[in-house]
C-alpha cells in the first residue's frame, strides 16, 4: 500500500517522480488570476486563527459542510466561535474522501504548517492549537510571509474599474519583492439586468473617472480613462466573468438608445441586454488590444441559484453551479470579429462545463496567427474543475487537439493565502501524465526528446507564463 501524501504523492512512476522533483517542484509561482484581498497584502495581515485563514470565505468548504448536515451558523454565522467552526469542519473532513478538499486540506496543513497528520474529530483540537500558535507567534506566518513561503513571484488580483488601487501602490512603494498587480474586471459595466444597480454603478464610475456621464459615449470615455489608469498602475490583464459569450449584431445608435433607456431606469428586453453586452465585450477587447493586454474569459457559471440564501448571505457564498449554455457559435463570432478587424489580443478561454472541453480546445486553433506562440490559450481547469480529474481531462484534450507544450499552466483563482499548493497539485498531475506516457512508450525520453520533455515541464509550470504575460 502506498503511503498517503508522501513525497511522491500523485506520482505513479519513477519518471514522473524525476520530472516533478527535478524540474517542477522548485520553480516560482506566477499566479496570474486570483481573488486575494490587496488590503491584506498591503497590511501584511496576521490571521487571528486558522479558522479566519481557512474558513473565512471558502465556499468550497461551506458547500461540503452543508452537504454533511452542518448548520449554517457554523459556516457563515456570527454567533459561533472560531473553534466551533473549525470543529465542524474537522468533523466534515473524513466525509470528503475522494473530494479534492481532502487532498487540498492536508496538502495545505503539510506545506504551510508542517503538520503531517489527518484532520478529523480526534486530531482537531491539537491541529487547531498548533496552527494558531504558529499564526500568532511565527513572524513569517502573515499574508506576505505565506506568499514568500510558497515562492510566489507575481500575483494578479481581480479589481473593478472604479477601484482606486491604493493598496497596490502601497505594496509597490514599500518595495515588497513579490509583484502584486491589478487585473481589470469590468463585469458590473455590463450588468444592465437591474437598472437601479446599473445607474448606481455608472455614477460611481463617473466619479472615479472624473467624467459627467450622460450618454453612452461618456460611459465609454470613463471606462477608457480607468483602463488607462489601470495600465499606468501595472495592469496587463483583463478578466470577464460571463454566463456565455455575446455576439449579437447591433448598431451604434441602438446601443445609445439602450444605454439611455437603462440609465433612465427602464427594464431592458432580453434582446436589448444581449446587444448591450455584445457591444461592451467588443469595446473592452479593443481597449485591451490597444494596450497590449491579455484578455481572459471565465464563462459557464450559473450563479446564486438559491435565492433564499442569496438574500440572506449575498453572492459568492457557495450557491453556484455549472451551467449549460450553447455558446460556441457566439464565441466564434466574437473572436472572428476581433481577428478580422485586427483587434484580437492574447486571449485565455476558461470553460466551467467540461462538456465544452473539446469545443474550446478546437476553437483555439481557429485564431492562432503565428505572431505569438500559444496566442489563444485554453485556461487551466477552473472552479469545479481545478482538481485532478478536471486537470487531466483539460490537459488530455489540449494535448490531442492543440499544443500542451505552449500551455501557460495553473492559477489559484482563490481568495485564500493557503491556496498556493494548488500549483503543486497541478505540477504533480502534469508530471504524472507525462511520466505515465513515457513509461508506456508513448513519448520518447532519450536524446533531444528527453531534453524537450524536461523543458516542457518547466515551461508549463513557469516559463510559458513568464514569457506570455511579460509582467
Amino acid at each position: 500500500m502506498k503511503p498517503f501524501m508522501d513525497d511522491n504523492f500523485l506520482l505513479q512512476t519513477e519518471t514522473a517522480q524525476q520530472l516533478y522533483h527535478q524540474h517542477a517542484k522548485g520553480l516560482p509561482i506566477i499566479d496570474y488570476h486570483c481573488h486575494l484581498s490587496p488590503q491584506l497584502v498591503a497590511e501584511d495581515h496576521r490571521f487571528r486563527s486558522i479558522t479566519e485563514l481557512w474558513l473565512g470565505g471558502d465556499h468550497y468548504k461551506w458547500r461540503a459542510m452543508r452537504s454533511n448536515g452542518v448548520d449554517e451558523r457554523f459556516c457563515t454565522g456570527t454567533d459561533t466561535t472560531d473553534w466551533e467552526k473549525f470543529e465542524a469542519w474537522a468533523a466534515t473532513v473524513p466525509y470528503t474522501l475522494r473530494n479534492p478538499l481532502y487532498h487540498w486540506t492536508h496538502l495545505e496543513l503539510k506545506t504551510a504548517f508542517g503538520i503531517d497528520k489527518r484532520l478529523n474529530p480526534e486530531t482537531a483540537r491539537e491541529i487547531f492549537d498548533a496552527c494558531n500558535d504558529r499564526l500568532q507567534n511565527d513572524p513569517d506566518m502573515t499574508a506576505r510571509g505565506l506568499m514568500r513561503r510558497y515562492n510566489v513571484e507575481v500575483v494578479c488580483t481581480t479589481d473593478d474599474p472604479v477601484d482606486d488601487l491604493h493598496w497596490h501602490r502601497q505594496v509597490r512603494d514599500e518595495g515588497f519583492e513579490i509583484k502584486m498587480l491589478p487585473a481589470w474586471r469590468p463585469d458590473k459595466a455590463m450588468a444592465v439586468e437591474n437598472p437601479d444597480n446599473f445607474r448606481a454603478y455608472v455614477e460611481r464610475l463617473g466619479a472615479a473617472a472624473d467624467v459627467d456621464i450622460r450618454t453612452f459615449g461618456h460611459f465609454v470615455d470613463a471606462l477608457q480613462r480607468r483602463h488607462d489608469f489601470f495600465h499606468a498602475e501595472g495592469s496587463r490583464l483583463s478578466d470577464h466573468g460571463l454566463e456565455e459569450f455575446y455576439a449579437e449584431p447591433y448598431t451604434d445608435s441602438e446601443i445609445d438608445v439602450i444605454f439611455n433607456k437603462v440609465y433612465g431606469g427602464q427594464e431592458l428586453t432580453g434582446t436589448e441586454v444581449r446587444k448591450f453586452k455584445s457591444a461592451m465585450l467588443y469595446i473592452f477587447a479593443v481597449q485591451d488590444h490597444a494596450s497590449g493586454w491579455v484578455q481572459q474569459y471565465h464563462y459557464g457559471a450559473m450563479r446564486d441559484n438559491n435565492s433564499r440564501m442569496f438574500h440572506q448571505l449575498g453572492p459568492d457564498t457557495g450557491f453556484d453551479s455549472i451551467g449549460e449554455f450553447q455558446t460556441a457559435r457566439a464565441m466564434s463570432r466574437f473572436l472572428d470579429l476581433l481577428d478580422g478587424e485586427g483587434h484580437l489580443t492574447k486571449t485565455i478561454l476558461y470553460n466551467l462545463n467540461p462538456a465544452a472541453n473539446e469545443v474550446v480546445a478546437t476553437m483555439l486553433g481557429n485564431f492562432q496567427d503565428g505572431s505569438v506562440a500559444g496566442k489563444i490559450q485554453w485556461g487551466s481547469g477552473w472552479w469545479f474543475l481545478d482538481q485532478k480529474d478536471g486537470m487531466e481531462r483539460q490537459m488530455n484534450a489540449l494535448s490531442l487537439l492543440g499544443l500542451l507544450s505552449r500551455f501557460v499552466g495553473m492559477l489559484t483563482d482563490s481568495r485564500s493565502f493557503l491556496s498556493y499548493p494548488r500549483h503543486e497539485y497541478f505540477r504533480r498531475t502534469l508530471c504524472n501524465l507525462l511520466g505515465n506516457d513515457i513509461e508506456q512508450g508513448l513519448v520518447p525520453f532519450t536524446g533531444y526528446e528527453e531534453k524537450r520533455v524536461r523543458q516542457m515541464v518547466e515551461d508549463i509550470c513557469y516559463y510559458n507564463a513568464k514569457q506570455y504575460f511579460m509582467f
